[in-house]
């Protein structure tokens, strides 16, 4: 199965291999993570995917199931010569290795087990007993929009309303006054649980 694209895009193998031009001896979980953001940061940034192949939630993390496989049969000798990358496709690559690319394959799993694409698709992978479950092109470009832009959403959602600079002066005036001696008072976890209380 592979996203749909308006563009020609590249095949993971190609993506794959400029990743290990540029990280010799990479690790195989380590390069499909690094996949993983490449894809993300692309659709994110120009709105078109890196590759069309899919990205499915696995136990380890996010998986080219494609190329997993292909690889795992030796079949990857076979693929076609990759074509050249334009220069928005190598900055993304670069970009990702420059942010991800000394992090283990365990650090990168354990760091894509902490994002929305991956837990909303494994959510659905457990509730379907499924051993795999795709990753849509919609998710990763919201999430990765999203840390681009951490206000983002907070801005167009109209239930966050800004604060406003009197309210808050106001706020702060009515704020207790702390202790007015000289030395600095140490909290104990005692008296902060009475202040609390």
């Amino acid at each position: 199965m592979s996203y749909s694209c308006d563009m020609t895009s590249h095949s993971a193998h190609e993506v794959a291999a400029e990743i290990r031009r540029r990280l010799p001896g990479v690790g195989v979980k380590k390069l499909h993570k690094l996949l993983y953001y490449c894809q993300g940061h692309h659709v994110a940034s120009f709105d078109q995917v890196l590759f069309t192949e899919t990205i499915s939630a696995w136990d380890m993390g996010p998986v080219i199931g494609e190329l997993w496989k292909r690889e795992k049969q030796g079949a990857a000798q076979d693929m076609p010569p990759a074509e050249r990358l334009d220069e928005a496709e190598l900055n993304t690559i670069g970009y990702v290795l420059s942010r991800y690319g000394n992090l283990s394959g365990l650090d990168l799993e354990r760091l894509t087990h902490s994002e929305a694409p991956w837990i909303e698709a494994d959510a659905k992978r457990q509730r379907l007993s499924r051993s795999s479950y795709r990753i849509s092109v919609e998710s990763l470009r919201h999430f990765f929009q999203q840390e681009a832009d951490p206000g983002r959403d907070e801005a167009e959602d109209s239930s966050t309303l800004p604060i406003d600079p009197a309210q808050l002066q106001a706020w702060f005036a009515n704020a207790r006054k702390g202790p007015s001696t000289a030395q600095p008072v140490q909290d104990s976890p005692e008296s902060l649980l009475a202040r609390l209380g």
